[in-house]
C-alpha cells in the first residue's frame, strides 16, 4: 500500500465520485484471466474484473494499453477483427458470453455500444432511432419507442419538432445523443461508451456527462476515457489499465481496480498514483 499524497491539481478531489458499495450490487460481468490477441500482439493480458448493475465504471489507462480492446469484448465486437483471440472468460449475467451457440447479434443488442466518434446515419433523425427496432422486428409503437429513446438521451425538446430532418444536421454533441438514443432504442441492458466525449466542446462534454448519471438509473454503464477529469466527475469505480513491457511482448494489464474516490486519491499500486498524478502517461 502507497502512503497517502496530495494529489496533483489535475482533479478536483471534490468532485470525485464516492463509493457507491458495489458489493452490494448485482454483478453484471464476471471477467476471468481474460487474454486479447491480433495475430502475434497481446493486447490484453490476465484481466479479472467485475462490473456492477447500475453503476458508472471507468476504464483509464495511457494509449495503448487495450482499454478499447478490453470493452469491444463485452459485446462481441472484437469478433468483427481479424485475427482477434480471445481467450478466459466473460460471463453475463452468469452466462458465458463466448459459449457456442452464443447470437452476437442478440449480445449486441443487450450490450449497446457509443463509439469515440459520432456516426449517425445519413438519414432523419427519427429514422436513426427507429433503424435498430425496425431491424429487429420491434415495430409496435415504433413514434412512442423514438420518443421515449430520444427524452431518455436528453434530445427530444431540441429535436421534437424536426424529427425529419437530416441527422447530420445536428451539432457534434445533439449527433452524440442521438447515438446514444439510437444505442437505447433497442431496449439494452448495459451501455458501453468509449471515448464518448474526446471529440466535443466543454458544454457538450459536460451535457454528456449529465445524461450519463441519468442513465445509470436504468443501465449499467462502462466508460472508456483518457480524461481523467471525467473519470473522477463521472465513475463511481475505476478501473486502471497500464502498458507492461518485458523482452518478449508488450501488452495491457489491469494494475488496479476500486472506487473512484480511491483510485484518485489514495491507489494502492504506485503505478496508479504515478498516472494520476500525472508523472507518466
Amino acid at each position: 500500500m502507497t502512503e497517502s499524497f496530495t494529489i496533483a491539481p489535475v482533479i478536483d478531489v471534490a468532485q470525485v465520485t464516492q463509493d457507491s458499495r458495489p458489493s452490494e450490487r448485482e454483478v453484471v460481468f464476471d471477467i476471468h484471466d481474460l487474454t486479447v490477441s491480433y495475430g502475434r500482439v497481446t493486447a490484453i493480458s490476465g484481466v479479472d474484473l467485475q462490473i456492477h448493475r447500475n453503476v458508472i465504471t471507468a476504464i483509464i489507462g495511457p494509449s495503448g494499453c487495450g482499454k478499447s480492446t478490453f470493452i469491444r469484448c463485452l459485446n462481441r465486437m472484437n469478433d468483427l477483427v481479424p485475427g482477434a483471440r480471445i481467450e478466459g472468460q466473460i460471463l453475463y449475467q452468469g452466462s458465458d458470453l463466448y459459449a457456442s451457440g452464443v447470437d452476437p447479434v442478440e449480445i449486441r443488442r443487450r450490450i449497446g455500444m457509443v463509439f469515440q466518434k459520432a456516426n449517425p446515419f445519413p438519414k432523419s433523425i427519427y429514422d436513426n432511432v427507429a433503424w435498430g427496432p425496425r431491424v429487429l422486428g420491434m415495430r409496435k409503437e415504433l413514434d412512442e419507442r423514438v420518443e421515449k429513446a430520444l427524452r431518455s438521451a436528453a434530445l427530444w425538446d431540441e429535436v421534437k419538432d424536426r424529427l425529419k430532418k437530416n441527422a447530420l444536421s445536428l451539432s457534434g454533441g445533439q449527433q452524440q445523443r442521438l447515438c446514444i438514443a439510437r444505442a437505447i432504442a433497442v431496449e439494452p441492458e448495459v451501455l458501453l461508451l468509449d471515448e464518448p466525449a474526446s471529440a466535443l466542446d466543454p458544454i457538450a462534454t459536460s451535457a454528456i456527462e449529465d445524461l450519463m448519471h441519468q442513465l445509470k438509473r436504468e443501465y449499467t454503464l462502462v466508460i472508456v476515457t483518457h480524461n481523467m477529469q471525467q473519470a473522477a466527475r463521472v465513475a463511481d469505480l475505476t478501473a486502471f489499465f497500464s502498458l507492461e513491457v518485458d523482452e518478449t511482448r508488450r501488452s495491457g494489464v489491469l494494475v488496479e481496480y476500486d472506487a473512484t474516490s480511491k483510485i484518485f486519491t489514495n491507489p494502492s499500486d504506485k503505478r496508479t498514483e504515478d498516472y494520476v498524478t500525472g508523472r507518466f502517461g
